[in-house]
């Protein structure tokens, strides 16, 4: 329905009712004061009707339905989005809900069609009562942009209702002498339909004597009057039994029945009279109780007896509480109940006047109830969602706020204001309705939320007001750009860095919050040298630290210059810059370098000095350089070995060779001068450069003794002497290890002879190991374990299995007499939800406190899953004498962080099966496929999860509710959809930083499930799994088959091999008794292991194979302690049993 057609559908009401106005004005008054009264109403209905045009201007539609009551849940209405011309999308994505006055949600909108339907069953009778027509108001809210929809449902009447009687017989009293004619009032039947499906009509049997009367009053009730039409004789009939029967126009029609007892008195000629047909009287709706409304009175023409009169009120509605009381001798009534203006606005009453006789009159009391100012206004949030951007203009809507004040008149007219101090104003809207808008530009930075306080006065007298508050968060926008404390930083390097070693951590502030807050670095790549600066160095994303990317070279680059980028995580991101000078210090890295003498290999150089050379002849200069700077560059020159020690020197400084003496004729021609030039660094380096010098006088006399000197052949030499040295040495080690191996050999073969013709027994004695560490001599009586075994015995009837409690005593084979018990279950104290980590343990172990400043540290991390608050007490003394204090109770809450990922409950993911959801092909829009059930252990908006549709084999079929998250279709489901459809949905919280899970969704589009699993048994969970997983089987079965040929081999060998021992068993006649002492002791001294432990095996030479089989533990020296025990220790060994030995004396003897 458009805005036009409800405008005209008003005017034209309106215009009817001013013609109406206008005739009666005509017919009342005359032809004068008719005119200017018909001017007079013709205006102001004019005016009415401009006003009301103009009001429904400010709404955006407005429709009408009508519907029967009773109707059941989920019934059609009407189509709203049709009727309003709206998209079905626009009340999706506008967020389209119904705001219904009252506590009772009679519809609903169902967003995804645009249909109101019915939301829960609608009592006419209950709703409206006796008012027709029946309707009841509601309003669309739709946002962004926001439009308020007006809808009124008219409810219509269905015969739901019999007409009732309040009382089960009527008992009349009527005088014989009662003249034809005398009128009898009835109680009325009550039915609480209205219009034709209401009372209609009375009708009563026999009609001997009584004709039945039906009358109207002025709400359309209808009452019944029993009018005498023959004289009655009580000699005659005393009483008179009548059925009176109370239907309704409804189809079918139903009726209710009263009885109607009628005895007949002496005759009493007159009834009683009121002074008035019709009393009338105003009382305020906050009467109290007892509160005289008005007195009546009637007369009784007759005397004395006759003449007594008794007031009552009829035609009261049963099962109703009286509000008034009628004194029956007095006629004065009174206020009994509680009166309410809003509940009624007037009570219509009739007045029986009664004589002794059963005479009575009737009369009306019409009792108007005044309005008082007993209600306050009640502030209900329409729309508001709590939070706004901080970006947000002058003017923006913040909330939609409804304000209802029951009372009528001026005190109904309600103001609603807002602190003057906070940047919000209140706007005026439609019908009662204001806007919470913005009033001035907001920052989060300054103030991040506002607690509003609506107040809402109405103008009765005393005015009355209510208040609420509402929380205001202003949500950031990335409005800040980071910014560093420094414009511009600097650091120093150490040259020959390790790769990745960190130089520098930066930090920049950014007082956005959330993502707009997260700041990431980054480095602004320029060049040096040729080379990105990326090559030098990197920065970490997050923490802005620089790290070293290459090692550095401070002989290459002395200083670097780099520019870092801050960024925040904003839309659009704001970014700022900064620049960081890196200077690397010098190591000495680099040793001396010699530029002469020039070392050759292929031609001798040598320098000559002269016989006749005096002291200090200066010989030559070395001259070397050193790339490091400063002290690392600083060189000195140092003679290492001579020919001549005695004839040469080397200058400290400048490294000039010099001679010490005269040179003399006894010096030989060839002198070799080791030189030695080291720096001045830490450690130092140094470098090495041979000098030849020739003593001679002539160049003949230089090539003659130069022409057999190499110029490294004592190295060569011994590099020759090292490498045989080492190939004797190696060959010498192979030869003496197959020695030693043959002779073990020879030996034990030797020794198997031995004993084998000994008639002694072996007794190897294996010194204890074991103690009881206590001292509490839990272990008082002998433990004995005895295996008897023969020669002839193939298998085992007793097995020890290997252990499987981790309560064990391990000994430290180098101690003396220490036993440690160590324990894999977790202590109780380190259980997180141990009572004693919230309770049991001293406060000290969670906070500490500073004995001089008092500041409060904590000891350890708190965990909000586990203690969210806890409370102690802080004594504060001084050092007098004796010294005072106080006590200060302290309670710290701990804040949650979002630490916990969502975990989803449903659907659960399963690798061994396929689970999938069947989506029929008739499916409609916005058919539920199923629903993610997700839940957060963490708190608060850490736990506040939404839900995203991340994969989807067909993105434009489903979506998934991100507040509920529902799958559900977003389109007809058709033919051509494919059956197998994989959703991934992800999971997320809104914590900062969020945490998310995802989970996969199987969907199956089909309409049987044999369609299903033929379409599906193809389907893999995952064939990058498959795919390695194929490749891991082949490696398996390649490994596990290596092993088991590997086991095959080793069997073989084994049997062999003991099949030859077992031989030897076999062919001897003595038996082999061997005893083992314990291996137990006691070693604190405390004597409390007071008897011996024995290991008694007896086997004979026939015997073959072992019927006690001792399984191999896997620890070594291992006291395995039981728990449920008292005192028994059990020793585990991982030797193999020395019965089981190859080499054991007792498989050779």
């Amino acid at each position: 329905m458009s805005f036009s057609v409800v405008c005209e559908f008003w005017i034209a009401l309106y215009i009817s009712q001013i013609l109406g106005n206008v005739m009666d004005i005509f017919r009342r008054m005359s032809a004068g004061e008719a005119l200017n009264s018909a001017v007079w109403g013709l205006r102001w209905q004019v005016r009415v009707s401009i006003l009301l045009v103009c009001v429904l201007s400010a709404v955006n539609g407005q429709i009408r339905y009508s519907v029967p009551e009773e109707m059941r849940k989920g019934l059609f209405v009407g189509d709203v989005a049709k009727d309003l011309g709206l998209d079905v999308k626009r009340l999706i994505s506008g967020r389209a809900r119904l705001v219904i006055d009252g506590n009772n949600q009679y519809v609903e909108l169902n967003q995804n069609k645009g249909h109101l339907v019915v939301k829960e069953r609608i009592d006419r009778e209950k709703l409206c009562g006796q008012k027709s027509p029946c309707s009841f108001s509601l309003e669309m809210i739709l946002e962004s942009p926001l439009e308020l929809y007006s809808i009124t449902i008219e409810i219509e009447d269905i015969n739901d209702n019999a007409p009732v009687f309040s009382k089960k017989d009527i008992h009349l009293e009527i005088g014989e002498s009662s003249p034809i004619g005398t009128v009898f009032l009835l109680d009325g039947a009550a039915d609480p339909d209205v219009g034709m499906n209401s009372l209609q009509s009375y009708t009563v049997k026999p009609t001997d004597h009584f004709v039945l009367k039906q009358h109207s009053r002025a709400d359309g009730s209808k009452y019944a009057e029993m009018v005498l039409q023959s004289g009655l004789d009580r000699e005659k009939q005393s009483e008179h039994s009548l059925i009176l029967t109370a239907a309704d126009g409804g189809d079918p029609q139903r009726s209710g029945t009263v009885k109607i007892h009628i005895t007949v008195l002496d005759a009493n000629d007159n009834a009683p009279v009121f002074t008035e047909s019709l009393y009338k009287v105003t009382v305020v709706e906050n009467a109290l109780g007892s509160t005289v409304v008005a007195q009546v009175s009637a007369i009784d023409a007759d005397q004395g007896y006759n003449g007594n009169v008794t007031y009552s009120f009829t035609h009261m509605e049963d099962g109703t509480p009286p509000l008034f009381h009628i004194d029956p001798h007095t006629g004065e009534i009174k206020v009994t109940g509680h009166l309410d203006y809003e509940t009624v606005q007037n009570y219509e009453m009739n007045l029986q006047a009664k004589d002794p006789w059963g005479l009575t009159g009737a009369s009306k009391l019409v009792i108007e109830i005044l309005d008082v100012n007993d209600n306050s206004p009640i502030i209900t949030m329409t729309s508001f969602s709590g939070k706004i951007p901080e970006d947000s203009i002058p003017g923006t809507v913040v909330a939609l706020i409804s304000v209802q004040d029951v009372d009528a008149g001026q005190n109904g007219q309600v103001r609603l204001r807002v602190d003057e101090n906070l940047p919000f104003k209140i706007k005026t809207s439609l019908r009662n309705y204001y806007t919470l808008v913005t009033e001035k530009s907001l920052d989060r930075e300054k103030v991040s939320r506002y607690n509003i306080t609506l107040t809402a006065t109405d103008e009765g007298l005393p005015p009355l007001s209510s208040m609420k508050t509402v929380v205001l968060d202003i949500s950031d926008v990335n409005d800040n750009a980071p910014a560093f404390s420094q414009s511009v930083y600097s650091t120093h390097v150490v040259e020959n860095n390790s790769p990745g070693v960190s130089v520098l951590a930066i930090q920049a502030t950014d007082p956005d919050r959330g993502q707009n807050s997260r700041i990431s670095y980054y480095l602004i790549d320029s060049e040096l040298n040729g080379n990105p600066i990326s090559t030098y160095f990197s920065i970490n994303s997050e923490k802005g630290v620089i790290h070293s990317v290459r090692s550095l070279d401070y002989e290459q680059v002395k200083e670097f210059k780099i520019l870092i980028k801050a960024q925040d995580g904003g839309s659009p991101p704001l970014s700022s810059n900064t620049t960081v000078l890196i200077y690397v210090q010098d190591q000495n890295d680099n040793a001396p370098q010699v530029l002469y003498p020039v070392q050759t290999s292929s031609s001798l150089v040598a320098e000559m000095v002269p016989r006749s050379a005096d002291a200090g002849y200066l010989v030559t200069k070395v001259v070397a350089v050193d790339v490091d700077s400063g002290q690392n560059a600083w060189l000195s020159y140092k003679l290492q070995k001579a020919t001549d020690r005695a004839l040469f020197e080397v200058g400290l400084q400048n490294g000039e060779i010099r001679t010490i003496r005269q040179v003399t004729d006894k010096d030989a021609v060839k002198q070799r001068l080791t030189v030695v030039v080291e720096d001045n660094g830490q450690p130092s380096r140094s470098a090495t450069v041979n000098v030849n010098v020739a003593v001679a006088d002539s160049f003949p006399e230089v090539l003659s003794e130069f022409t057999d000197f190499t110029h490294d052949k004592e190295y060569n030499d011994n590099l020759t002497l090292y490498l045989v040295l080492a190939l004797a040495v190696v060959s010498f080690l192979f030869i003496t290890c197959l020695v030693v191996i043959i002779s073990v050999k020879i030996y034990r073969w030797r020794q198997s002879r031995i004993l084998y013709h000994s008639n002694l027994p072996v007794i190897p004695y294996y010194p204890p190991r074991y103690a009881d560490t206590l001292g509490t001599g839990t272990l008082q009586h002998v433990y004995n374990y005895e295996v008897c075994r023969t020669t002839d015995s193939r298998k085992s009837d007793c097995q020890f299995a290997r252990p499987c409690s981790q309560n064990v005593l391990i000994m430290d084979p180098s101690s003396t007499g220490t036993m440690q018990r160590m324990q894999s279950e977790q202590n109780i104290l380190d259980e997180p939800d141990s009572p004693i980590e919230v309770n049991g343990l001293a406060v000290s172990s969670f906070v500490s406190v500073n004995s001089e400043n008092g500041a409060i540290h904590a000891v350890r991390s708190f965990d909000y899953e586990q203690i969210k608050s806890f409370d102690f007490n802080v004594t504060a003394r001084d050092g007098g004498s004796p010294p005072l204090s106080s006590v200060v109770a302290v309670r710290i809450l701990v804040q949650d962080q979002n630490d916990n990922a969502p975990q989803v409950l449903y659907p659960v993911q399963t690798s061994s099966s396929l689970v999938a959801e069947m989506v029929p092909r008739s499916a409609d829009v916005g058919y539920l496929v199923t629903k993610v059930v997700a839940v957060d252990v963490d708190s608060g908006q850490n736990a506040w999860l939404s839900y995203k549709l991340q994969k989807a084999t067909d993105r434009a079929l489903f979506e998934v509710g991100s507040q509920n998250g529902e799958i559900r279709t977003i389109r007809q489901v058709n033919d051509k959809d494919a059956v197998k459809q994989r959703l991934t949905v992800v999971v997320e919280d809104n914590g900062q930083p969020s945490r998310s899970a995802t989970v996969n969704v199987n969907v199956a589009v089909a309409d049987s499930f044999p369609e299903v699993l033929s379409e599906f048994t193809d389907f893999t969970h995952d064939k990058e799994y498959n795919d390695n997983l194929t490749f891991y089987l082949v490696l398996a079965l390649a490994v596990v088959s290596f092993l088991f040929i590997t086991c095959l081999v080793v069997i073989i060998s084994v049997k062999i091999y003991r099949w030859r021992q077992s031989r030897i068993l076999y062919h001897s006649n003595l038996p082999v008794i061997p005893y083992y002492p314990p291996r137990y002791a006691d070693t604190l001294g405390t004597g409390t292991l007071q008897h011996v432990y024995n290991y008694e095996v007896c086997r004979t030479t026939d015997s073959r194979k072992s019927d006690c089989q001792f399984a191999r533990p896997c620890s070594q020296n291992v006291l395995i302690m039981d728990p449920s025990s008292t005192g028994t220790m059990q020793r585990m060994q991982n030797e193999k049993n020395i019965l089981d030995e190859p080499d054991s004396p007792l498989e050779v003897s």
